[in-house]
């Protein structure tokens, strides 16, 4: 199976602007299953949460233990006709203590080195609506009616091509 080539059709900052595109390309007619929304140049964010002791460790672990004990308790429940509840009941807890000794243990064995909770997340800086070659002029022009509608902060595929790269009006 050879992938269709594909081509930039307009690039905005946010996720939202370049779903809209494509929902107006899709209100237009367009065969949207030919267009692609692609995040670039992606960063990894790490959000610092709040501190982790020993506390915190204990409750994050219990919490991750907890729901397979209870799926896994929910299961052999359902072998047992009679008491499906109680040993899915029994399996959580079993999850719930085991969960916060490994907790403990894991934030114990660290050494200090990571005495805080975080959430990561993937955070592109632009998003790309690319088209297949063979349908990209008609995407190019629908888009680009959206845009001059809207004044979107967008920017076409073209004047991109001819901005230099380390150009900040570029990101």
């Amino acid at each position: 199976m050879t992938e269709q080539a594909r081509r930039a059709v307009a690039s905005y900052s946010t996720y939202q602007e370049a779903e809209r595109a494509v929902d107006h390309l899709a209100d237009q007619g367009f065969p949207v299953q030919k267009v692609a929304i692609i995040g670039r140049d992606i960063r990894l964010v790490e959000q610092v949460i709040g501190r982790m002791g020993y506390g915190q460790a204990a409750l994050h672990g219990a919490a991750t233990g907890a729901l397979p004990g209870v799926l896994v308790g929910w299961i052999f429940g359902l072998l047992n006709w009679l008491n499906p509840v109680v040993s899915g009941l029994l399996l959580a807890l079993y999850g719930l203590i085991f969960g916060a000794l490994f907790g403990v243990l894991l934030h114990a064995a660290q050494g200090g080195r990571r005495d805080f909770a975080s959430v990561r997340s993937m955070e592109p800086s632009r998003y790309d609506v690319v088209a297949d070659e063979d349908v990209a002029d008609e995407a190019v022009r629908l888009v680009a009616g959206l845009d001059s509608r809207a004044g979107a902060n967008t920017e076409s595929a073209s004047s991109r091509g001819r901005r230099p790269r380390g150009d900040p009006a570029a990101s």
